[in-house]
């Protein structure tokens, strides 16, 4: 008789299902890897360890942020600061070019007294517009009350009333709601 089974396997070699399989010859503390349970004062470390840990990392994310917000303010007041000089230095060079000009207007005054003709005052008025547009006006002085902040008084004449200017030697010039040159007057009254 054959020791080979049908499906090719050996008899002899053929455990029978009803027996148990050998157990690994490992004993079981060696398998299961068991850890011994914390007591109480060494779990209260852990845990106070942690949250000291958390409590500095809450602490250095506020300091970022802080530094971050106190950053972002500086940067701001810097753009602000930046924009406002322009401005002023923008200003500033358009008044000193105003400046420059309001003896141009006084030469154009002395052309229109000399030679009225319409050329003459076409020149003179479109001259003026455009710079009114861009913020420089004639200080109207002629029969307004005397104001020293926009008027400088060379002559005086005696009058009953409060001070009228009666005669503008020099027209005045604003820039802007700022006086540029105050105009030169003539008084009358006290």
């Amino acid at each position: 008789m054959s020791d080979v089974s049908d499906d090719g396997v050996n008899e002899q070699e053929r455990v029978p299902e009803s027996e148990p399989q050998p157990r690994s010859e490992l004993p079981l503390e060696d398998t299961v890897a068991v850890e011994p349970e914390p007591d109480a004062s060494t779990l209260g470390d852990e845990i106070s360890a942690e949250f000291t840990e958390l409590d500095n990392l809450l602490k250095e994310r506020d300091e970022y942020l802080d530094a971050l917000r106190r950053t972002q303010a500086d940067f701001e007041n810097y753009r602000k600061r930046m924009q406002r000089e322009a401005m002023e230095a923008r200003d500033a060079g358009a008044a000193a070019l105003a400046g420059k000009l309001v003896d141009v207007l006084d030469t154009v005054d002395l052309a229109l007294a000399h030679d009225p003709s319409d050329a003459v005052a076409q020149i003179a008025s479109a001259f003026t517009e455009a710079l009114g547009k861009e913020g420089l006006t004639r200080i109207d002085a002629l029969g307004a009350p005397f104001d020293p902040e926009v008027h400088e008084a060379v002559l005086h004449e005696e009058g009953d009333g409060p001070a009228e200017v009666i005669e503008v030697l020099r027209s005045g010039w604003r820039w802007r709601d700022k006086v540029l040159r105050a105009a030169m007057v003539k008084v009358k009254g006290s």
